[in-house]
């Protein structure tokens, strides 16, 4: 039986390129850890049903169980694991002898970074990243993603932050201000690129993972925003560049 790691994740009109924030955290994580996988990609209206069957859990269990990627499962131990922050943990006890997802003492930290982060950078871009979405969705997924998504919401992934209005330039006033407030925080660090400073983290993985679905969902919408052009973030990302 092979060892190599399957990782599961979601397809795309992209080819075989991850997109997802989520599974790019997964991905980002076993490369850093220099841990060989593969890749199984599952369309939206078939994730329930695939975690079930290799035995995921729920990564939400409230109304009702909801199953998410990314999944992991490691013929090593056996073991499936759901969510992100989950599976980064997972790899730093399985696998102890490489690279740190979670520096010593670091753990709680970036646990609540990680809330940070999606409310200050990422929620706000939400209402105009969904409609992009689901155009580089397959077919059978982008009927999944909208139905969901409208009954969430309450409205169609366009009336979310409508072109040419003045709710989207609300919006993107807010991906702005919330990825500036994020550099500046990094700017404070005077000892490296990274949230850590010269060490790379589970932080540094979220937010290149974040930035790195949103310029592939939108491509050259995003560079309206111009925050990278300071430097901060892209001097982090380059740390990236080799992990697709």
């Amino acid at each position: 039986m092979s060892n190599i790691i399957t990782l599961y994740d979601i397809p795309s009109r992209l080819g075989e390129t991850a997109w997802s924030p989520n599974t790019l955290k997964a991905k980002f994580s076993l490369h850093y850890k220099g841990l060989p996988f593969k890749t199984v990609w599952v369309e939206y209206p078939d994730v329930a049903t695939v975690c079930k069957e290799i035995g995921a859990e729920p990564t939400q269990t409230e109304p009702s169980p909801f199953y998410t990627l990314p999944v992991i499962h490691d013929p090593s131990t056996n073991k499936t694991i759901s969510d992100s922050f989950a599976i980064a943990e997972y790899l730093d006890e399985t696998y102890p002898d490489t690279p740190s997802l979670f520096p010593k003492g670091s753990l709680a930290l970036q646990a609540a970074f990680q809330k940070v982060v999606k409310e200050t950078c990422i929620a706000p871009i939400f209402p105009i990243v969904f409609s992009y979405t689901n155009s580089i969705l397959n077919s059978r997924s982008q009927e999944y993603f909208r139905g969901t998504r409208e009954k969430w919401f309450g409205k169609t992934l366009e009336e979310l932050s409508p072109e040419e209005s003045a709710k989207r330039e609300e919006d993107w006033e807010k991906v702005r201000t919330g990825w500036d407030i994020l550099a500046g925080w990094m700017r404070k660090n005077r000892e490296g690129d990274f949230i850590m400073g010269d060490t790379l983290s589970f932080a540094d993985i979220t937010v290149a993972a974040a930035l790195t679905a949103i310029i592939r969902i939108m491509g050259p919408e995003f560079e309206r925003t111009e925050v990278m052009k300071d430097g901060t973030l892209s001097r982090m990302m380059k740390a990236f560049g080799n992990y697709d």
